[in-house]
C-alpha cells in the first residue's frame, strides 16, 4: 500500500512550510509521496516546496482556479499511490499519524477514512475557542470526530483517506463547497463502500479564521445541509435543525420575558454556563472559556440562520441550489 498525500493550497505559503515541515519528522518507515495542487494562487508556494525536495517526496502542480474539491480530484488523478489522503494547507501533522493510518487499515481495512482534529498549545485563543465550539460533544454532538458513530463517520476533507478504486468509481468530490465532504461520503455509501473514524489518526487544524469568516463559514455550512438532504432525503436527520430551532427558541425566550416567564431563558444560561466552565477546564483558561461562549454563540446563529434560510428556498419553494445559491458551487 502507497499513500499520496493530497494538499490542495490557495494564498498560504507559510501554511505549506508548516505543514510540510510536520511531515518531514514523520515517523513512518514506508515511502509515501506528497502531491501538492496550488489552486490558481497569487501567492504560490513554489519556492517553499523547493526547500523540502530533498527531505520530501513532493510533486508540485499549479492550476487554474477551480475550488478545494477539484483540486483534491486533479492530485488524485496525478498520484501515483494506491491509496490517498487528503489534508488541507492550515493542518500540521503528528509525527505518528501515517503509522497509525497503516496499523488502522491493516487491522481492519476500509476504502474511506476520517480522523478528529485537535489544537495545539501554540494555536492563538480564538483558534483554541473555535476548535471547542467545532469539536465538543456540547455543541456538534461529537459529529467532526469525538464521538460520532465509528462505523458511519462522514469524513472531513481536511483530514480524510480514499482507496484508488473509491475515487475513480465516485469520481471524486463535487463542485459544492462547503458540502462536497458529506457529500462524497454518502455517495460512496450508495456505492457500496464503507466508511469508518480512526480515532487516533489526528491532525492539528489550525483554523486560519478570526470571527468574521468563521462566521461565514458556518453560515455556509448551514446553507449546504438543506441541499444535501433534497439531494439524499434518506440520510436527513432532526438533529440538523438544532441549530435553528435553537435560535428561534431564545428568541422566543426573549419574548416570553413578556409574560414574565423566564424559565426557558434561564435553560439557556445554564447551557452558556456550562460551554464556559467546560472550554475552561479543558483548556486551563478562563479566557478561552469566555472566548468558546463567542465561538458557540457565532456557530449556532451562523448555521442556523444559513440553514433556515436554505431550508426555505430548497425545500419549501423547490428552487434549484445552484439558482439559489450560486457562490456554493465552484465552475469546473
Amino acid at each position: 500500500m502507497i499513500f499520496s498525500l493530497i494538499i490542495p493550497v490557495y494564498n498560504r505559503p507559510d501554511e505549506v512550510d508548516e505543514l510540510l515541515e510536520s511531515l518531514s519528522k514523520s515517523d513512518y518507515n514506508e515511502a509515501f509521496e506528497i502531491v501538492l495542487v496550488e489552486d490558481g494562487s497569487s501567492i504560490p508556494c513554489k519556492d517553499v516546496v523547493m526547500t523540502y525536495q530533498g527531505k520530501l517526496n513532493i510533486s508540485y502542480y499549479f492550476k487554474e482556479n477551480s475550488g478545494p474539491g477539484d483540486s483534491r480530484n486533479f492530485g488524485m488523478e496525478k498520484a501515483r499511490g494506491d491509496y490517498f489522503i487528503i489534508f488541507d494547507s492550515d493542518c500540521i501533522i503528528p509525527t505518528h499519524y501515517l503509522t497509525e493510518v497503516r496499523k488502522a487499515l491493516n487491522a481492519g481495512y476500509v476504502d474511506c477514512f476520517g480522523g478528529p482534529d485537535k489544537a495545539l498549545d501554540s494555536f492563538s485563543d480564538i483558534q483554541k475557542a473555535i476548535n471547542f465550539a467545532m469539536t465538543s460533544f456540547l455543541t456538534t454532538g461529537g459529529i467532526r470526530g469525538g464521538s460520532e458513530k465509528i462505523n458511519k463517520f462522514q469524513p472531513r476533507s481536511f483530514n480524510m483517506g480514499i482507496s484508488k478504486r473509491a475515487f475513480e468509481a465516485s469520481k471524486g468530490f463535487g463542485n459544492i463547497h462547503p458540502g462536497e465532504d458529506p457529500d462524497l461520503s454518502i455517495r460512496l455509501w450508495n456505492l457500496g463502500f464503507e466508511t469508518r473514524l480512526f480515532t487516533e489518526a489526528y491532525v492539528y487544524h489550525k483554523r486560519r479564521i478570526d470571527w468574521e469568516k468563521f462566521s461565514v463559514q458556518v453560515n455556509k455550512f448551514g446553507i449546504a445541509r438543506p441541499i444535501l438532504n433534497s439531494w439524499y432525503p434518506e440520510h436527513n436527520k432532526l438533529t440538523f435543525f438544532f441549530p435553528t430551532v435553537f435560535i428561534l427558541g431564545l428568541l422566543l425566550a426573549f419574548l416570553l420575558l413578556i409574560f414574565n416567564f423566564d424559565l426557558l431563558l434561564q435553560l439557556y444560561f445554564v447551557y452558556f454556563v456550562i460551554i464556559f466552565l467546560t472550554a475552561s477546564v479543558q483548556n486551563k483558561s478562563i479566557k478561552i472559556g469566555y472566548l468558546s461562549v463567542i465561538a458557540v454563540w457565532k456557530q449556532f446563529y451562523g448555521y442556523g440562520t444559513g440553514f433556515l434560510k436554505s431550508f426555505v428556498k430548497i425545500i419549501l419553494l423547490k428552487k434549484k441550489p445552484q439558482e439559489a445559491f450560486p457562490r456554493m458551487f465552484f465552475k469546473v
